[in-house]
């Protein structure tokens, strides 16, 4: 019996020692440690929540809070994370560009980098053999299974310019002290109901949207342009995702700034629309309109030939 102690203890021991030579692996393990930690300490502080409306009623406070940082953090994300950094959408200053990486990093959504690096591997395979989030690899994948299988994202590959940023790097390697910055303001201002509502039920729900856009964003929808995967464009999804439900236009024209089109709801677009005006960001992409036509009209004579 000791003998048998004995030699499960070399094997633990050695797994150990094979573990701390392997970066990779330990890597790894720390990644998907992280990734079970913000998916779902956001998700129990939500039941938490819900459990205590039953005898307490969100006050006025937690609710300015919710909707205050959920706007602004989101808005981080959409803005910042992906139509900036993710497509070079248009140029800011380096003063409103950490601003916006700082609050999408408050948004809960992983390292700006690492974000980057996941989105432009999903346009370079989209719904193809390749792509991290797929509906075709089931739907509950694309949702947000994904995250949890997935290795870290390739930064070496898809981020090699960032990786020398220093203000990217810089806000990449501070993101677990943005995360909790984006803790810490609700609960100063309101306690903790403050940071439960203002802090994880916001990351929660905003969370909830971003997992929507790429499981139903590829699923339910219209597709207005012809593109070589299963995006489409889901109304529903558009205002809280702050117009990234515009998502066939976006698979279109891809490193365009402003999502929706013509009379589509896009609140990032408006945003960035009022910062040019102010001359805070410049070199605001757009598709040429004869573009967008052609694209239109390939797809109704695709149509008429089926």
């Amino acid at each position: 019996m000791q003998g048998s102690y004995l030699v499960a203890r070399q094997i633990t021991v050695a797994n150990a020692v094979a573990l701390v030579r392997d970066p990779c692996r330990l890597r790894g393990i720390a990644y998907r440690t992280v990734v079970v930690i913000t998916v779902f300490a956001p998700i129990l502080a939500t039941f938490v929540a819900m459990w205590r409306l039953w005898g307490h009623l969100i006050g006025a406070t937690e609710l300015a809070l919710f909707l205050g940082l959920y706007v602004a953090a989101g808005l981080g994300a959409t803005i910042g994370f992906h139509r900036m950094l993710s497509h070079g959408s248009f140029e800011c200053g380096p003063m409103l560009k950490g601003t916006l990486l700082i609050l999408g990093s408050m948004a809960g959504q992983g390292r700006c980098i690492e974000w980057v690096a996941h989105h432009r591997k999903h346009h370079a395979y989209s719904d193809r053999p390749g792509d991290p989030h797929s509906p075709l690899d089931g739907f509950v994948h694309a949702y947000f299974g994904w995250i949890l299988r997935g290795p870290a994202a390739d930064r070496e590959r898809y981020c090699k310019r960032l990786l020398k940023d220093p203000l990217v790097s810089f806000i990449d390697r501070s993101t677990a002290f943005w995360l909790l910055l984006g803790l810490a303001i609700p609960f100063a201002v309101g306690g903790w109901d403050g940071m439960l509502w203002g802090g994880f039920v916001r990351m929660a729900f905003f969370s909830q949207i971003a997992y929507s856009v790429n499981s139903f964003g590829h699923t339910f929808g219209a597709r207005p342009f012809e593109t070589n995967d299963e995006s489409r464009n889901n109304w529903i999804l558009a205002p809280f995702s702050f117009g990234d439900g515009w998502h066939n236009n976006h698979h279109a024209f891809p490193s365009m700034a402003y999502h929706g089109m013509g009379r589509q709801f896009d609140p990032s677009a408006l945003l960035i629309r009022l910062l040019a005006a102010l001359g805070l960001v410049w070199n605001v992409k757009l598709p040429p309109a004869r573009l967008v036509e052609r694209r239109r009209r390939r797809l109704l004579v695709a149509e008429g030939e089926r």
